[in-house]
């Protein structure tokens, strides 16, 4: 059984799906406490209902479309997620799984689409990343940089420069907390660094800025 928040239908806002039609499968329950998180109805354990991998697969088998993401809350902490993870692939799904990179990725088929957050230090719960799973990337997994300010910046290609071996040319995501760091300001900083990475402002709080969940 699986804790589940809520599934809903939406337009994908993040990663290098982004735009795509997605169907969400949040989890309940989170182990972080990021400062600048946007789903904390998703964060208490006791927050969704039981549900069976069957009945989940059940609900998504209703809609045309065929690329799902399981996100949270974080879904690592729940040890079914591996099921329904294989289930969806054996499905022929495109499965994405976004995790918050503090729990170890092994056990989940890699054949998923990894979308591993690096918190920086403006999170602050930058400590808690497992930098063991940069072992386990796949160049089809991506990285993804949610940026407080230009402090967060610079820590994040502290970052990459560190782990350069492990990285290599893996996807990798710079986000910025629009409310603290402005977009063009980050876009400046990536363009005089020479930051091989993708810019990227969510989608979905864009098109539906006054949606607190469902989008």
């Amino acid at each position: 059984m699986l804790n589940l928040s809520e599934i809903f239908y939406s337009l994908q806002g993040e990663s290098t799906f982004a735009g795509l039609p997605c169907l969400f499968v949040r989890l309940a329950g989170c182990n972080l406490d990021c400062s600048y998180c946007d789903t904390g109805y998703a964060r208490s354990p006791v927050a969704g209902e039981m549900v069976s991998v069957a009945e989940i697969v059940a609900r998504l088998a209703g809609y045309q479309v065929s690329l799902v993401e399981i996100t949270g809350g974080e879904p690592l902490l729940q040890p079914e997620v591996a099921g329904l993870v294989d289930k969806l692939l054996d499905l022929n799904f495109t499965v994405l799984l976004e995790t918050n990179g503090s729990l170890s990725i092994a056990g989940i088929d890699p054949g998923v689409f990894f979308i591993i957050d690096v918190k920086t230090p403006g999170s602050k719960v930058a400590t808690g990343f497992n930098v063991a799973n940069l072992t386990l990337l796949q160049p089809h997994h991506q990285l993804k940089f949610v940026m407080v300010d230009e402090a967060d910046f610079f820590w994040s290609l502290d970052f990459l420069t560190q782990h350069k071996a492990e990285i290599g040319q893996l996807e990798t995501i710079f986000s910025p907390v629009v409310s603290s760091f402005a977009p063009a300001r980050l876009a400046e900083l990536m363009l005089e660094h020479q930051v091989n990475a993708r810019l990227q402002l969510q989608l979905h709080t864009r098109l539906w800025p006054d949606c607190d969940r469902g989008r």
